[in-house]
């Protein structure tokens, strides 16, 4: 049996006992994960239903791709910038194709999801002892627009200030040129 799975973007054909290189998923080594965007299944020449169809897999190894360099250069203006980059990569091997199989090793994971759901409802009890402290806000955000309508009112006195010293110098050199004539 094959499947066409897409992961990281790009399009796979694995079979049961396939290694595969993907970009790099969350995982260590050893752990399981299912690959559910299957986009086409079947064996043979006869091909079957995707609906509900998912990919086990086990995590072989997380890794680094080659290193890839990358070289900008602009003729005649002494620039030139040298990178490199390591793709993460994750080294996947193919257990099963079939809802039945993966949908034995989702189980756990589905269970790991609930207890952090049981654990929210706890949280929700501080947010609301919380919000009596938020009302306690408004009254100190009243007081800083006052504060802000004074800092406001400072600088365009001395913006005044400001424009009226260039017209005192101006008014100060213009008897001075008509004296030079």
């Amino acid at each position: 049996m094959f499947a066409i799975v897409r992961t990281g973007g790009k399009q796979y054909r694995v079979a049961p006992g396939d290694k595969i290189v993907v970009e790099k998923l969350a995982g260590n080594a050893g752990d399981s994960i299912n690959l559910e965007d299957v986009l086409l299944a079947g064996e043979g020449s006869d091909l079957k239903s995707t609906s509900g169809l998912t990919v086990a897999a086990e995590i072989i190894a997380q890794a680094k791709g080659d290193k890839v360099t990358v070289f900008k250069k602009r003729r005649r203006h002494n620039y030139r910038r040298k990178a490199g980059h390591r793709q993460q990569h994750t080294i996947l091997k193919i257990l099963s194709i079939g809802g039945k199989g993966a949908a034995k090793k989702a189980e756990p994971k589905a269970e790991k999801a609930e207890a952090p759901a049981k654990a929210a409802p706890a949280a929700e009890a501080p947010a609301k002892a919380a919000a009596p402290a938020k009302e306690a806000k408004p009254a100190a955000e009243k007081k800083a627009p006052a504060a802000k309508a004074e800092k406001a009112a400072a600088p365009a006195k001395a913006k005044s200030t400001k424009d009226a010293a260039p017209a005192k110098a101006a008014a100060k050199k213009a008897p001075a040129a008509k004296a030079k004539k």
